[in-house]
């Protein structure tokens, strides 16, 4: 693993991927951490563009990076993340003092996984607005992300779906942890911040025991 760590962020479209990356930033950044963003798109830099946006004043916009994919977004970040691990290389030249680089996916299924040539971790985002039958699904992508974040879950009372349901079922199919967020309303993102936060810490323990 490389001192600088990159977190995959995988999930369907709609699921709050740019949310969630949105809000991590600004408190990594208040605890002195240096992040970077490396965000795909199929045939647009529109995730790219929203996160330059809504990030102006907060981090450099040459510090967030759009991948136009051309294809299916498990193809970017599973069978052949060349373009990806070129933008993060670039990234790193450009400014070496980056410790983490978050790579969203475009957005796909619960079958998307990232090569552990891309990603040092993953972060699966579901929703609760498909349903909390989701987690029964099985999908790899959900299963065996090192993080799963189910987003939107303010909404649960206004799609009928069941928090404690989703959370049961997904308990029973993984063993890494699960946090509820509301990216808009703030709720559960500090606990995805220190998740982060101790990832970023475990890269620096490893670095200095070489």
């Amino acid at each position: 693993m490389s001192e600088v760590i990159r977190i995959g962020v995988g999930g369907p479209v709609g699921s709050g991927k740019t949310a969630l990356v949105e809000r991590l930033v600004p408190p990594l950044i208040a605890r002195g951490y240096r992040p970077a963003i490396v965000a795909n798109d199929v045939f647009t830099q529109e995730d790219a563009s929203i996160l330059r946006r809504g990030l102006r004043g907060i981090l450099d916009e040459d510090l967030i990076v759009g991948v136009e994919t051309g294809t299916c977004p498990h193809t970017a970040v599973r069978e052949d993340p060349t373009a990806n691990l070129a933008a993060i290389d670039a990234l790193i030249r450009e400014h070496p003092e980056i410790e983490i680089v978050f790579i969203e996916s475009g957005g796909d299924n619960l079958t998307l996984t990232f090569s552990p040539l891309l990603a040092d971790r993953s972060i699966y985002v579901m929703d609760v607005a498909g349903g909390d039958k989701t987690p029964r699904k099985q999908g790899p992508g959900m299963m065996q992300a090192d993080l799963l974040v189910i987003n939107k879950a303010d909404l649960a009372p206004y799609v009928g779906a069941d928090l404690d349901v989703m959370l049961r079922d997904a308990t029973a199919l993984r063993s890494g942890p699960i946090m509820l967020t509301d990216c808009r309303g703030g709720t559960g993102l500090g606990d995805v911040v220190d998740w982060v936060a101790r990832q970023i810490e475990a890269v620096r323990r490893h670095a200095l025991s070489r």
